[in-house]
C-alpha cells in the first residue's frame, strides 16, 4: 500500500504545478494516473474509470482553492465573469456526472481530443494582438456566459477535469489576456469540482451490487478517499509554485506553452480512445 501512496503523491505534485501554471485542475494527468494505479490495486474494470474521474474531481476542489488564491493575490481573477459562469458550471457539472455514470465515454473522449488539438493549433499560431490588455467588448451576454459555463461544466465532469482545457482558450478568445484567462479559469475549477464530486458520490451509490462488493475499503460512491487525501495534499502546495511561475513568464511564452499542452492532451485522448483503432 505504501508504494501506491507514493504514486498518489507524485501525481498530485505534478498536477498541482499544472494547475497553478495553466489554470487547469490537473485532471487530465490525475485521471490517467489514477486509472493506472487503481487497476494495479484491483479495482474492477466496470468502476475503474468512474472512480478515477470522481476522485480526480474531488482532488481538484483542493487544487483549485490553492491555485485561485495565488492568482487572486496577483489580481488575475475576473470575478464578474466568474459570477456569470458559476451557475452554469454547477448545473452542467451535475448533469455531466449523471451522464458519465451511465455511458462509455470513449467516443466523446475522441471528440474532446480533436477539439483540444484544434484549439491548441489555433492558440499556437494566432496573432497575439490582445496579450497585454483585456478587451471585454468581446465577451458574450451574461446569459451567454452562463450557457458557456454549462457546456464547460458538462464536459469537465464527464472527464474529471477542472475545465481549464476549455475555459482558458474560450476566455482568451473572448478578449481576456492570458494571465486573466488562466486566473479566472482557476476560480471556475472550484464549482466544477465541487458539483462534479458530489454528483459522482451520489451516482456511485447505484453501482451494481457485485461491483460494489469488489471495491476496496476507502471507496465512497465513485471517490477513493485515500487517493483523494494524498493527491490533494501534494497538489495544494505545488499549485502555488505553478501560479507564481505563471506571473513571471512573458504572456506570449505562457500562451504558447499552454497551446503545446493542449496539443499533447488532444493527441493523448485520441490515442487512449478506441474510436480510431482499425
Amino acid at each position: 500500500m505504501n508504494i501506491f501512496i507514493l504514486y498518489y503523491l507524485a501525481a498530485g505534485a505534478f498536477a498541482g504545478i499544472l494547475a497553478g501554471l495553466f489554470g487547469i485542475g490537473g485532471g487530465m494527468i490525475i485521471v490517467s494516473a489514477l486509472i493506472y494505479i487503481f487497476a494495479a490495486q484491483g479495482i474492477p474494470e466496470a468502476a475503474l474509470t468512474h472512480v478515477g474521474i470522481g476522485t480526480s474531481l474531488a482532488t481538484i476542489i483542493v487544487t483549485s482553492i490553492s491555485s485561485l488564491r495565488a492568482h487572486n493575490s496577483e489580481g488575475a481573477v475576473n470575478w464578474s465573469v466568474w459570477k456569470r459562469m458559476a451557475p452554469g458550471l454547477v448545473i452542467g457539472s451535475l448533469i455531466g456526472a449523471g451522464v458519465a455514470s451511465i455511458i462509455n465515454g470513449k467516443s466523446l473522449q475522441a471528440i474532446i481530443g480533436v477539439g483540444a488539438f484544434l484549439v491548441g493549433i489555433k492558440m499556437l499560431f494566432m496573432k497575439n494582438k490582445a496579450l497585454e490588455e483585456n478587451d471585454f467588448s468581446k465577451l458574450p451576454s451574461p446569459i451567454g456566459q452562463t450557457g458557456l459555463g454549462g457546456f464547460i461544466g458538462l464536459v469537465s465532469a464527464i472527464f474529471g477535469i477542472g475545465g481549464g482545457t476549455l475555459t482558458v482558450p474560450f476566455l482568451s478568445y473572448y478578449g481576456l489576456k492570458i494571465q486573466n484567462a488562466v486566473g479566472t479559469s482557476a476560480a471556475c475549477g472550484l464549482p466544477i469540482a465541487v458539483a462534479g464530486a458530489v454528483g459522482f458520490l451520489f451516482f456511485g451509490q447505484f453501482v451494481d451490487a457485485d461491483v460494489k462488493e469488489a471495491l476496496p475499503n476507502g471507496v465512497l460512491g465513485f471517490v477513493h478517499i485515500y487517493a483523494f487525501i494524498c493527491v490533494s495534499l501534494a497538489s495544494f502546495f505545488t499549485a502555488r509554485i505553478g501560479a507564481k511561475l505563471a506571473h513571471t513568464l512573458p504572456a506570449a511564452t505562457l500562451k504558447k506553452a499552454f497551446a503545446v499542452l493542449l496539443l499533447v492532451v488532444g493527441v493523448r485522448l485520441l490515442l487512449d480512445s478506441d474510436v480510431f483503432i482499425i
